[in-house]
């Protein structure tokens, strides 16, 4: 009897250690080979398998949310400064600062969507939620341009009723994408583990097949949505983009069972901030030379097992007081996070601070992507556009920019990097900033050559007697307008890609989407450049001589001197480009080094034992 007693408590002890180290659900059994190291879950909180979860096939359902959101959001803004012109009523310049408003807002609320997503309700969760305010605020954008007494008739004046209720709608979608844009590349790169060769080495060229996707998807919208836009009426197009996003949400849920999911890792700003708290605390306190001297969490004390920990970086040694034991720490019965801060919590304040040059230097690029939806849209609006029998819509020219993407990334992909990786070394062929510092010199270029063009637009104007006949069409090509198209789909290439891919791959391990909206920040921010741009160009072009003559921008583009706005972002850019380089050769990349998920350095003070030994550190120390 004794030694059946003791038999079944073996048997129960070893099932009860077989739970705690797999975390396997109670009715089923995983293979510890079949397990995603990087403790992935499902939706419903089970161990995810790597047999079937995660993935490719698991990416494709993601990418289809992003795909539907951007043939959405360019839906409707590719035509948008046209829709506030013909149907509100509102002057080019005050047009094209609405389009830019919205714009950075809609690319700025994914730090909102981000600190959510990162801290509190994780990815899946995240992307559930606003992908259903999205599609409410599409529904709302439809009814406001087919419900009568709520759109606005294009010979009648606009009520405040009328033009609120658009733009309700419109930020609404705006606060949408914030929750979607930075958590679909996060939530799609969760699918990977990055312990497994296989999957790391899928990993790294998921984001360049991302942009192919989304770009498939601003095929579709500035061709095919565009055009039923212009021929059949506003309803039909933008209720299509409504429609689209509608079966988006429907596959994305139908999914679930295939994703992989990480545990929210807390608010990445109260990580940050204890950092400065606790190094500015101990300002006066000297920092060893010893990594072994810092403190940083055991395997044990790990509160979020898939962040890996990062090694000692020599820059901003400041910060890394908080990381230092002090006598007072070691008196302490508990570690209190705003005294004392692990090694790896300080390295993640110090990719911050590292990324932010990076950032900054990246804006000017968006404030001349900025001029797609808005003043290269113009441009096209007064030029020939047929051909043959058809009319092409003028919104619908970004198409040239996702063809060129289409074609170019693929290539880049497959030939280029290979190409470039046989000459460097490097896995990615070129490092990320290399990729980033050519989209800018492509960029540079561009709006160069949209300055360039625009100066021969507005002489044909001239040699044909059309500088005060704004409504008659220009008599030369649209064509022309291809290379400036061409060429800042080139840059997207580079730069768009590369920022994506820089900003999640160098962002802490608890704050991708964090990363991710940075990237998306750049836009945001760029836009509202453009439109502070425009708004000064305005007021200072405006009071010189008082003639119509002296407005860079005005309703009558055969008037104005847009192509004066182009050089001034062409030399903006150069200078842009000069900081930018020097900011890229001091910039030192994130190394995780030889230290993993679950390795160790430094002292651990939590226990008794521990506490002794850190104390006996201290003391050899000094």
């Amino acid at each position: 009897m004794p030694d059946r007693s003791i038999g079944m408590a073996a048997a129960a002890a070893a099932a009860a250690a077989a739970v705690e180290e797999k975390k396997f659900s109670s009715d089923e059994f995983v293979e510890p080979d079949d397990l995603v190291s990087n403790n992935a879950t499902d939706v419903w909180n089970r161990p995810s398998r790597k047999s079937t979860s995660g993935n490719w096939k698991a990416c494709w359902l993601i990418f289809g949310c992003e795909v539907c959101e951007r043939v959405a959001y360019y839906a409707i803004s590719s035509n948008l400064a046209n829709y506030l012109f013909q149907q509100l009523h509102e002057n080019r310049a005050d047009a094209a600062t609405n389009v830019n408003n919205w714009s950075g807002t809609l690319f700025l609320t994914p730090l909102l969507g981000a600190f959510l997503g990162d801290a509190f309700l994780g990815r899946y969760l995240t992307l559930s939620i606003f992908l259903c305010i999205y599609l409410m605020a599409l529904v709302l954008v439809t009814m406001s341009v087919s419900v009568p007494g709520i759109k606005a008739e294009q010979n009648q004046p606009v009520s405040s009723i009328q033009s609120g209720f658009f733009y309700f709608a419109l930020y609404l979608m705006a606060l949408g994408a914030g929750g979607i844009k930075p958590n679909v590349t996060s939530f799609a790169g969760d699918q990977f583990d990055e312990e497994d060769p296989q999957e790391s080495k899928r990993k790294m060229s998921f984001l360049n097949w991302w942009f192919v996707s989304i770009s498939s998807g601003n095929l579709f919208s500035v061709s095919v949505l565009v055009y039923i836009q212009v021929t059949y009426g506003w309803t039909w197009g933008w209720g299509g983009a409504a429609a689209v996003v509608a079966l988006a949400t429907l596959l994305f849920f139908s999914g679930r069972s295939n994703y992989r999911t990480q545990k929210p890792a807390g608010s990445p700003f109260t990580r940050v901030a204890q950092v400065l708290v606790a190094a500015t605390r101990k300002w006066n306190v000297s920092v060893p030379d010893d990594d072994e001297k810092l403190y940083e969490l055991s395997d044990k004390e790990a509160q979020f097992p898939h962040i890996r920990k990062l090694p000692r970086s020599k820059e901003f040694t400041f910060l890394e007081k908080a990381a230092v034991v002090s006598e007072k720490d070691l008196q302490s019965k508990e570690v209190k996070p705003w005294s004392l801060c692990p090694v790896t919590q300080v390295e993640e304040v110090k990719l911050l601070v590292r990324v932010m040059p990076i950032w900054f230097t990246n804006l000017i690029f968006s404030s001349v992507f900025a001029q797609v939806g808005t003043f290269f849209l113009n441009q096209g609006d007064t030029m020939e556009r047929h051909l043959g029998r058809f009319q092409i819509p003028a919104a619908s020219f970004p198409l040239f920019i996702t063809l060129t993407i289409c074609i170019i990334l693929p290539l880049y992909d497959r030939y280029f990097v290979p190409f470039a990786r046989r000459i460097t070394g490097n896995e990615r062929g070129i490092t990320m900033l290399q990729r980033i510092g050519i989209g800018q010199v492509i960029s540079t270029v561009s709006i160069a050559i949209a300055a360039l063009v625009e100066m021969k637009r507005l002489r044909v104007a001239r040699q044909h007697g059309l500088l005060d006949r704004p409504q008659t069409t220009v008599p030369m090509s649209a064509f022309w307008l291809l290379p400036q198209y061409a060429l800042t789909g080139v840059c997207e290439v580079f730069i768009s890609v590369g920022q994506n891919e820089f900003f999640y791959d160098q962002a802490p391990d608890s704050m991708r989407s964090i990363g991710a909206a940075l990237y998306l920040s750049t836009i945001s921010i760029g836009s509202f450049i453009s439109s502070l741009l425009v708004e000064m160009v305005v007021k200072f072009t405006s009071t010189k001589g008082g003639g119509v003559d002296s407005n860079w921008i005005n309703d009558n583009l055969n008037r104005a001197h847009i192509d004066y706005f182009y050089w001034l972002l062409t030399l903006l850019s150069i200078i842009n480009l000069g900081i930018y380089v020097l900011c890229a050769r001091w910039y030192t990349y994130k190394n995780v080094g030889d230290i993993g998920i679950g390795s160790s350095i430094g002292p651990d003070i939590t226990g008794t034992t521990t506490m002794a030994l850190a104390r006996q550190s201290s003391l050899e120390s000094q």
